[in-house]
This record gives structure tokens, sequence and C-alpha cells, in this order.
């Protein structure tokens, strides 16, 4: 059970978090805003945390979730490239997330970009094709490629099979079995 107060999570990750943030959005005005909206979050849902050694992923979980938030609200544009995660978020236990983020990075920038602005940042198709100024067709063909080298990555990766209905189905191997964490 985390024993933390709010109080205490500020005074140790205050100033990492921030950094963090103005990293994405380079605006200090912006990038106080986003501080707090993160520690509301923070303060509202801490109680929920188990385990002090998740802490810090979790906190830069809120904060990445709550620029993501900021850009998909405010219309404004990403450099997708910029939103690689600079902190090491790997926890000893080896989770699907592990093998997703491997996936994603490997994942060609033609397909990576529109699959994070329709399923992360929950852009409409349309959209993504006028921001990359694509073709909308591309952009659709774009998203199910991209998402079947997900499922391909998985099944490689972690030895998941595609069952009948379409889905993917397995469990996770040890880390040091695993093709892309490893």
């Amino acid at each position: 059970m985390l024993t933390m107060t709010t109080k205490a999570v500020w005074d140790l990750y205050a100033v990492d978090i921030k950094r963090f943030i103005f990293s994405k959005v380079k605006d200090d005005v912006v990038t106080d805003d986003l501080l707090q909206d993160t520690f509301i979050k923070v303060h509202t849902k801490l109680h929920t945390l188990k385990d002090d050694a998740k802490l810090k992923p979790w906190l830069f979980s809120v904060a990445r979730y709550t620029i993501l938030d900021f850009f998909k609200t405010s219309k404004q544009t990403i450099e997708l490239d910029d939103f690689q995660e600079e902190i090491d978020l790997q926890s000893p236990e080896h989770t699907e997330k592990d093998c997703l983020r491997g996936i994603l990075v490997n994942l060609p920038k033609k397909y990576r970009d529109p699959i994070f602005l329709y399923d992360i940042m929950g852009l409409k198709q349309k959209e993504i094709a006028d921001r990359l100024q694509l073709p909308l067709p591309t952009v659709k063909s774009q998203i199910q490629r991209g998402r079947r080298q997900i499922a391909k990555g998985f099944m490689d990766c972690c030895g998941y099979s595609m069952n009948k209905k379409g889905y993917l189905v397995g469990e996770i191997q040890e880390k040091e079995n695993c093709k892309v964490c490893h």
C-alpha cells in the first residue's frame, strides 16, 4: 500500500515531471497548467496505487496522458518522433506493454504515425489525412496494415496466435524468451 501524500510526491517528482512536460509542449505557461492538471489527477487517484515501486512510472504515464489530452483538445500539432519515452519505465515484470513499446518503435513511420493519431490521440481518419497530407484511402490502408504488423509482432515476439474470430490469444512469455524485449 502506498503511504505517500500528494505533497510528498510533488516534492520528489514535480521538477522531473515539469521538465518532461516542457520537453513536449515547449511553452512555460502551458507546462505549468499541465503540471497542475497532472497533479490534480495524481491527488485524486494516488490512493489506487498499491506498489511504491510503480509510483514514478505511473506519474509519467499520468503526465503523458495529460499532454496527449492537451494536444487532442487544443488541435495543436505534435511532432510524433519527439514523443518517445525519455525515461525508463521498465518494470521488473514483463508485460504486453513492454512488447507493444518495442513493436511500435520498430513499426515503419508511415504506419506508426497514423496509428498514433487514430488509436492514441483519437483523431478521425479524415483529420489524419489532412494533417499528414495524404489521401484518405491511403490513411485507412496504413492504419489497417499497421494494425496487422502489430498483431504479427505479438505473434513473432511472444508466441501469440490468432483465433478463429481474428483475436490475438496466448500468454506473455518470460522476458528472456521475448524476441522484442530481451
